[in-house]
């Protein structure tokens, strides 16, 4: 598996964070009208539930704005990724058909409120770290563009910055080429509902995206 470890300047502000990782070989398409209709089935059922204060006080989300707020950041201006596809659904847009394997990652983050960064694993160069973002890092954020990731979690390679959890990066974003991808889960506070969320994605994945290879750890 690729090489993951906390940096100590996260470590110490945050010093609950835990990651859960999925890494597995799949076969990215089209989501099928099955997986689909299933999705949908599901999202139509949390959406009588979704309410704004629902949201702020879903454990997982709440987690993380305090996690933004302990580092200096605004958790309402960079909105968690997680949060955001949670209004979404609640303001009836229904979600994005972007891929099989996209489309259980962000299923997966709305029914639990976890921001899970996606990528494809042939992209990342080296070992991957967990920092603290600095001023005037670069980074493209899928569909944002240029995004200001200082005092943000970020994921570095060799290369740089490449994931956070507000919008994971273009350079390592997942697309009809990729072959490996990792999912990483950032649980702030909360380490039994990382890993049934973790486990739900696999089994997922192995449904709709002939996941194989699946090697899934704790860091």
């Amino acid at each position: 598996m690729l090489s993951i470890n906390l940096h100590p300047n996260i470590k110490k502000n945050l010093p609950q964070i835990q990651l859960a990782v999925i890494e597995a070989s799949v076969s990215i398409a089209p989501s099928t009208e099955k997986q689909t209709c299933w999705i949908q089935q599901q999202l139509e059922q949390m959406q009588l539930s979704l309410t704004p204060e629902s949201i702020r006080q879903t454990a997982s989300v709440k987690a993380t704005k305090d996690a933004y707020r302990a580092l200096g950041k605004d958790p309402n201006r960079y909105r968690p990724a997680a949060e955001s596809l949670m209004r979404r659904i609640a303001n009836g847009k229904g979600l994005y058909e972007i891929s099989n394997a996209v489309d259980v990652l962000n299923y997966i983050s709305i029914k639990t409120g976890f921001s899970i960064c996606g990528y494809d694993a042939d992209l990342i160069r080296g070992n991957i770290s967990l920092g603290i973002g600095e001023a005037g890092e670069p980074y493209q954020g899928i569909g944002r563009g240029e995004l200001n990731i200082e005092r943000l979690p970020v994921f570095r390679d060799e290369l740089g910055a490449f994931g956070t959890p507000t919008s994971d990066s273009t350079r390592t974003m997942i697309s009809n080429k990729t072959n490996k991808i990792l999912f990483i889960f950032i649980g702030f506070n909360a380490k039994d509902e990382l890993e049934a969320a973790r486990d739900e994605t696999a089994d997922l994945l192995i449904k709709y995206a002939d996941a194989r290879d699946v090697k899934m750890s704790f860091v």
